[in-house]
């Protein structure tokens, strides 16, 4: 079996790097451990309009379950914040449809794609990747290509085969449990998120709709001694709501990775690190950068150079195009870590008093005045 790029993972990083890898006359081939694309889900599911434009394709009534047009956010003491349009407008998906129709979108371009396949090595060849060995159906595969894209997710170790540190600890992730639950009576175009050390340490709790009477119910928390799914249950169990799925997982909220590509090799989204650090948000990040990987890799095709030395320029596009995004996103979420739940009511108190579009310096000197804690934290955000 030989091809110009094999992709490890066909979920919304390996369909989007198949995707456009193939529009740009790349022989692909797309991998995937489990039997189906799609399952089993370990995402809140929401994501913004951005998305489709990256994907360049139409948003679909078969896998959108919710618009959103603005959010919720109740902060320790119950005091409650909301954002209407803007960052916080976008869509619910259902991911187990729509990482299948991505996955089709890149099978109908041409790229090839095989379910329930499970890489075992990497073909090497002086110090270059060039293909897989991989399990497939209980049978050992050797699958060899000029170039392989890593999209397997955060519990990938394909990168760290090829000498990438792409490793995640406890400290570098999220702990996240979601139930989806039905009974649940509330507005479908609004999320909601909730803030506080006994709601969900270092972390918070959303409910996210998935239209009439059905939502995601999830709790994200870090360095805690106990799990996720205790303040999940703990969470869910104010709800008057019926849960039909579970599903438990990491997300790594410590920034991309420090290098992600090698010779041979480029590695995209949740393998990557390619997460907003402070919303745990990935999909459109994940698209993104699967999208700058496929387009490269048709490039070194064309050029017949898979050395790092051009591979590079993956690492160079996305950074330029979404790595202060993520910079940004990770320096908020240092700050909210620093902040007691107290800090949190006091901040929230203030700024919903203000209209966030334009908060005037005579008020929010007036706040430092009466909270000089907050000094040092607007000095690290300014």
């Amino acid at each position: 079996m030989k091809y110009d790029v094999v992709v490890v993972g066909g979920r919304i990083g390996g369909s989007s790097a198949s995707l456009f890898a193939s529009k740009n006359g790349a022989d692909v081939l797309m991998i995937e451990k489990n039997q189906e694309i799609g399952t089993p889900v370990q995402c809140a599911e929401a994501t913004s309009s951005r998305t489709f434009k990256t994907l360049e394709i139409e948003p679909s009534p078969h896998y959108i379950r919710s618009e959103i047009k603005g959010a919720d956010i109740y902060a320790p003491d119950g005091t409650r914040g909301h954002l209407e349009g803007g960052y916080a407008e976008g869509f619910i998906l259902e991911r187990k449809i729509f990482d299948k129709d991505l996955a089709i979108e890149a099978a109908n371009v041409g790229a090839e794609i095989m379910v329930k396949t499970r890489v075992k090595s990497l073909i090497k060849k002086e110090g270059e990747v060039c293909g897989v060995v991989a399990k497939h159906m209980g049978s050992t595969v050797k699958i060899k290509s000029d170039l392989v894209i890593v999209a397997d997710g955060v519990e990938s170790q394909v990168a760290q085969m090829a000498g990438l540190n792409t490793k995640q600890t406890p400290k570098t992730l999220c702990s996240c449990a979601q139930y989806e639950m039905v009974g649940l009576k509330m507005d479908p175009h609004y999320l909601k998120f909730y803030f506080g050390q006994n709601i969900a340490p270092k972390g918070y709790a959303w409910i996210f709709p998935k239209g009439e009477n059905v939502a995601n119910v999830g709790v994200g928390i870090r360095s805690n001694k106990k799990t996720a799914y205790h303040f999940l249950k703990k969470f869910a169990s104010s709800l008057d709501a019926t849960p039909v799925e579970l599903n438990i997982g990491g997300v790594p909220v410590s920034g991309p990775a420090e290098k992600t590509y090698t010779n041979g090799l480029m590695v995209v989204g949740d393998a990557a690190g390619q997460v907003e650090p402070f919303t745990g948000g990935g999909i459109h990040i994940t698209a993104h950068c699967g999208r700058i990987a496929g387009e490269v890799a048709a490039e070194a095709i064309d050029e017949g150079n898979y050395s790092a030395n051009f591979l590079k320029k993956y690492e160079k596009r996305w950074k330029n195009e979404i790595g202060k995004d993520l910079k940004d996103s990770l320096k908020y979420r240092k700050i909210l870590d620093q902040l007691s739940d107290d800090e949190i009511n006091m901040l929230a108190k203030f700024l919903k008093t203000q209209d966030l579009k334009s908060i005037s310096k005579m008020s929010m000197l007036s706040f430092i005045k009466e909270y000089p804690q907050f000094l040092k934290l607007l000095k690290e955000i300014l």
